[in-house]
């Protein structure tokens, strides 16, 4: 690979850009509707300890899901920049599915935004709730239109080319409904949920070591084990019927997950771990059990399973980024069901917020949801290679004429600005979540100066309130 290429470089920017981006809509999306379920339940219950939840969680979530916004728009612009050639073919596709996003889901959180982090007590309860229950449902909305532009990539339907080699759609619901879509939203949107459950539960299990005492963590600790213990394994479900399609529709992502370089014609092996040699098309030091991949696939111990020797070598994908991303995938998502279990067993039996050792091991795996998220992401973009759009146009072809130092110079700067910017409110969500939850949580009234959730007013802030008391 020659690292001044400027389709390498490209892909790496979009690689990092991506990367850095997926991060934050995958924690908005779960922590948007968990805002809604406090809500919900304070209405309900009128317990203040919700409310105190809700408040604190909802200053996280307001830092989040700006970054994540502007992550995003920068994602954009290269596809005027790098990717021209890909956006001039796909545009007439694509490009309505990104705008009915912006249309609908977009302006949904961002109308209704403002109202649920100031407005409780402008518009009562009641609306406030209603504001976020629109929130959550945005964040799903633009999960819907997003994916559903990423499968049509991956499995497209519902097109025709034209004379200017450019996609067109024939059929909109076959274009936004594709083969790989339902597969893809459900496995995402669960993701999003467990990456959001583990985060709040490796803050309850931080502030419950602290003090076994405090009910707000407890509370937060068991909702978030209620979550693993019921999602973890639905996903897992759902993640094997993805699977199933993209045997269907991309045979050869599944040869590289599964590290299969040659076809086996009674019945193929699961390879659990080893090392890929792309130069001798074999899985160095592997450890596997016999025909079990055929089982899982195949439903059958002697079906037979092709290899990537069917397919050209410059359509396969690079095995070694497929087969590790996907294995560390599937091992976060069986930790996340061994602790699941464990929380079961612990809460049965009386002792879910008095078992320190449950306690430090749900704070090791609070950063685990974003890991899996980016490894399954890894898998999917890069088992799609060499493609954009699969089977159809190459990765290589998409690109735009331009020159390998302004690519290389736009990289760096990416990568100074994002880790000064994205790191700066990163630290500053870790400080938020290392604050306990207190009874009155404040929340974020513009008329009122936060100290307590670590916002600081402005030195005018503290002027005009001090002439106000002052009069």
């Amino acid at each position: 690979m020659n690292i001044f290429d400027p389709l390498v470089l490209a892909r790496l920017q979009f690689a990092f850009t991506v990367s850095f981006h997926i991060i934050f809509p995958a924690f908005s999306i779960g922590l948007a509707s968990y805002l809604a379920v406090l809500n919900g339940l304070y209405l309900l219950t009128k317990k203040p300890v919700f409310m105190d939840l809700f408040n604190y969680w909802k200053k996280i979530f307001a830092v989040a899901f700006g970054m994540g916004v502007v992550s995003g728009i920068v994602m954009s612009y290269q596809f005027g920049t790098n990717w021209s050639v890909f956006s001039d073919k796909v545009g007439p596709v694509l490009g309505p599915l990104m705008g009915y996003e912006v249309l609908s889901a977009f302006f949904l959180e961002a109308g209704f935004l403002g109202v649920m982090l100031f407005g409780r007590e402008r518009v009562g309860p009641k609306l406030h709730f209603f504001a976020t229950l629109m929130v959550a449902f945005g964040t799903f909305f633009s999960a819907f239109w997003i994916l559903s532009v990423n499968s049509w990539m991956q499995t497209p339907a519902g097109y025709a080319i034209n004379a200017n080699g450019q996609f067109i759609a024939t059929d909109w619901w076959a274009v936004v409904f594709n083969p790989s879509f339902p597969y893809r939203l459900v496995h995402m949107v669960l993701a999003a949920y467990l990456t959001t459950a583990f985060v709040v539960g490796a803050v309850g299990a931080l502030h419950l070591l602290r003090d076994r005492s405090n009910q707000a963590a407890r509370i937060m600790f068991s909702m978030a084990m209620w979550m693993a213990a019921i999602v973890a394994p639905i996903q897992i479900v759902a993640g094997d019927f993805h699977g199933l399609n993209t045997l269907e529709h991309q045979p050869a992502k599944v040869m590289a997950m599964e590290g299969h370089y040659d076809s086996h014609p009674d019945g193929a092996p699961l390879i659990l771990f080893g090392i890929p040699n792309p130069a001798e098309k074999r899985i160095d030091y592997a450890i596997q059990i016999p025909k079990l991949s055929s089982l899982i696939l195949k439903h059958d111990l002697n079906a037979p399973l092709a290899g990537l020797d069917t397919i050209p070598f410059d359509r396969q994908p690079p095995v070694a980024i497929v087969f590790w991303s996907f294995r560390i995938m599937i091992a976060i998502g069986f930790a996340m069901l061994g602790l699941g279990i464990w929380s079961l067993w612990l809460r049965f039996s009386g002792r879910l917020y008095d078992t320190p050792l449950m306690h430090r091991a749900a704070i090791l795996l609070g950063p685990s949801g974003f890991v899996a998220v980016l490894a399954g992401w890894i898998t999917t973009e890069v088992g799609r290679q060499p493609y954009t759009v699969y089977g159809l146009l190459t990765t290589a072809e998409s690109v735009s004429p331009i020159a390998a130092a302004a690519v290389g110079a736009s990289l760096v700067a990416f990568l100074v600005v994002y880790f000064a910017l994205f790191g700066a409110g990163t630290f500053y969500i870790l400080r938020l979540m290392n604050k306990a939850p207190q009874p009155h949580e404040p929340g974020l009234d513009p008329d009122e100066p936060i100290r307590a959730g670590g916002i600081m007013p402005a030195p005018a802030m503290d002027a005009a309130g001090a002439r106000q008391a002052a009069e």
